[in-house]
Order: structure tokens, then C-alpha cells, then sequence
């Protein structure tokens, strides 16, 4: 008989791995082994070989001192292998340039990644004012207006299974109510668009659009402006821009 563990068994060194680096990643800077032990509940000293190891390959990093830990820069290497493999991203950076050029804000291209969305690619505004942007940023999806465009692709069903009924308030206008939440998509539904009014920062409205290429959407595109200068009629253009910018991604989408 086959003593082989079934190809669905999880490696729990892989699994620890995983949960580790998942860890600095969504923790910037450098952290005690005491720490990073109290927040992932790993017996200290598997702990402190797997992190010495990753140390050994580069993965993780130390300060002088050799007791505290951040991620390493072959997470980068990895990272940016994702998005300049990712067909979509490339194919995408025309449309990104173009709606760059007609609001002159912050752009976004995003993929929902669970209950977040991930930046995949960022166009600055070319205003004093503007958003702090980076690739590769993580926002609770139902705090951004990236967010709300692809729950409302989902069932009001599907978006209770992936949502708990109490949600984080990222600021004081942040949706807590998951019902209210879903009250909200239909209307998302309706229009065509989602609209983040500060929910995630303070001082920032964000417009955001679904790329209908697949069912439900995964990426969105979005536009990031803040409320001392967006108008009645600046509004109005970035809607206009971003369905045009979310029609030509959608059919260059299918083609590839």
C-alpha cells in the first residue's frame, strides 16, 4: 500500500512559510521574535529556525543586531515577476496612460485578492496634491471604490459568504454594516460605478469601474481625487473616462 499523503495534505513548513512572509508583508519594518511569535502563535523555536533559514536565502532580513526581522528583497524579485508576467497589467498600460491624460489624477488597476483588493499598477496625478501610491498595496475591499465595483459582479449571497457581518472601519465614514453594504451594491449595480466618499482616507473621493471580462470581475480601475478639487463637472469627466477606459480593457481583455 501507497504511503504517500494526498496531493491536498499542506506541507506545514510550506504552510508556516507562507503565514510568515503573508506576515511582513502586511507589516512593514522590522519585528522582534517575540512578536512575530505572539501574533502567528508558532512554537518559538521552529520559529526561529524557519526564520534563519529564510534569512540564509534571502527572503528575510535582520537588523545589526540579528534579532529583529522584515522581508527580504527576493520578495520583491518575486513580486515584480508577478506583474510583469501578468498579461492584463501589459496589456492594460496604454488604457492607464490614456485616462492618466485626460483626468490628470490618481489611476489605479487593481485584483481582488480575497476580502482585499492589490494594486497591480498605479498612474500618479500630476496635481501638488495628491494620494500616497504604491504597487502592490493591499485595502480592504469594502472600504474602496476598486472594492464595491467587484462585490457588486458577485451575488448579494456571495458577498455575505465572504464578508462578515461587522466590518472594519477604516475611518468614519467606512461602511460597518455589511447589509448596508450590500443596499449600497445594488446601486453600484445600477449606475456602473462604485464610490469610496473617504471611506478609506480622509480629505479622498475614489470613483472605480469593473473590467467585465470575465464573471465575476477580478480587476477594476479606478480614480482617486481629493475633495477640495473635484467638481460637479470633474466628476462628471471621470466617470465618462473611466467607462470608456473600462470598455477598451474589457475587449482587449477577451482578445488575449
Amino acid at each position: 500500500m501507497s504511503t504517500t499523503e494526498p496531493a491536498s495534505t499542506p506541507v506545514k513548513s510550506a504552510v508556516r512559510t507562507v503565514l510568515l512572509l503573508e506576515h511582513f508583508a502586511s507589516r512593514p519594518g522590522l519585528h522582534s521574535l517575540a512578536d512575530i511569535q505572539h501574533d502567528l502563535g508558532l512554537p518559538k523555536s521552529s520559529l526561529y529556525m524557519l526564520l534563519r533559514t529564510l534569512v540564509d536565502l534571502g527572503w528575510v532580513e535582520t537588523d545589526a543586531t540579528g534579532t529583529r526581522y522584515g522581508i527580504g528583497v527576493r520578495a520583491l524579485l518575486v513580486g515584480s515577476s508577478y506583474i510583469d508576467g501578468d498579461e492584463v497589467v501589459a496589456a492594460a498600460r496604454p488604457t492607464l496612460d490614456r485616462l492618466s491624460d485626460e483626468t490628470t489624477e490618481t489611476i489605479h488597476l487593481a485584483r481582488m485578492d480575497g476580502t482585499s483588493v492589490v494594486y497591480l499598477a498605479t498612474r500618479p496625478s500630476r496635481h501638488y496634491l495628491r494620494p500616497f501610491t504604491r504597487v502592490g498595496r493591499r485595502l480592504p475591499v469594502h472600504s474602496t471604490a476598486l472594492g464595491k465595483a467587484l462585490l457588486a459582479t458577485h451575488t448579494d449571497d456571495e458577498v455575505r459568504r465572504l464578508l462578515p457581518e461587522r466590518l472594519e472601519a477604516v475611518t468614519e465614514h467606512t461602511h460597518t454594516d455589511r447589509e448596508r453594504l450590500i443596499e449600497e451594491l445594488a446601486l453600484v449595480r445600477e449606475q456602473g460605478y462604485a464610490v469610496d466618499r473617504e471611506e478609506n482616507t480622509l480629505g479622498l473621493r475614489c470613483f472605480g469601474v469593473a473590467v467585465p471580462y470575465r464573471s465575476p470581475a477580478r480587476d477594476a480601475v479606478s480614480c482617486s481625487v481629493p475633495v477640495a478639487r473635484l467638481t460637479a463637472g470633474h466628476e462628471q469627466a471621470i466617470r465618462r473616462a473611466l467607462f470608456e477606459a473600462r470598455d477598451r480593457l474589457a475587449l482587449v481583455a477577451r482578445r488575449m
